[in-house]
């Protein structure tokens, strides 16, 4: 189902919170036609000139979504977090019009597991994932940390001293550390494959890839 839809199919959002509209002003940045509802007639408005369509409609009247043409959207976003009733309501109504891809917030596991079960192809945990990421940060050698479902990470970090000024091809990083420096970025530069050539210096900063145990571990090496 995922491949049938179009990479730039418009998007319906539910919900101009923070998430909502965080969500809805980046698809916009990025081109993507977006019809954000929400029952607030001033977040409405405020977006009213930031994404392509903005609505005063309340979704969890499945005849509502139906008027406002929410049927004819492959992807929806239900960013109504703060009561799981509407939340709910709104992704069953969703899934009654068969919209084929419905990203849904959640607060909670009992929440997510609820939109997971009444057919939300995505729950999405912000307020957890910023806190699992945040963890991560503060330990200031990394400056991104994204982690995946099966504990895969891709962080950029500043290169500990056992990597510089070497070919990493000659440092053991990998047999080493289990992880892999997939990318370097030079200052003014763009950022660049790296090789077992590459020569990390102290201005870089460095692209890694591993678990999020051994990524860890390698950023601590000489702190």
């Amino acid at each position: 189902m995922v491949d049938r839809i179009k990479h730039n199919a418009p998007v319906l959002v539910i919900g101009l919170g923070r998430f909502g509209a965080a969500t809805s002003g980046e698809l916009d940045r990025l081109d993507r036609e977006v019809l954000a509802i929400d029952t607030d007639a001033a977040l409405v408005q405020k977006w009213a000139d930031r994404v392509t369509h903005t609505v005063q409609a309340d979704a969890r009247s499945i005849e509502t979504l139906r008027q406002i043409g929410a049927e004819d959207f492959s992807v929806a976003v239900v960013a109504v977090g703060s009561s799981i009733e509407a939340s709910v309501l709104i992704t069953a109504n969703l899934v009654d019009l068969k919209i084929p891809q419905i990203w849904a917030k959640a607060i909670s596991q009992s929440h997510g597991k609820i939109l997971e079960r009444i057919g939300a192809n995505h729950v999405i945990y912000p307020e957890a994932e910023a806190g699992e990421r945040v963890a991560h940060l503060v330990s200031g050698r990394m400056l991104d940390f994204i982690e995946f479902d099966d504990d895969f990470a891709l962080v950029k970090m500043y290169p500990p001293k056992l990597i510089r000024g070497t070919k990493l091809g000659e440092s053991g990083v990998r047999s080493k550390y289990r992880v892999t420096v997939v990318g370097v970025k030079s200052p003014g530069k763009p950022f660049t494959y790296a090789t077992a050539e590459t020569v990390v210096s102290n201005h870089d900063l460095v692209i890694v890839a591993g678990t999020a145990l051994d990524i860890e571990r390698f950023a601590a090496i000489d702190s």
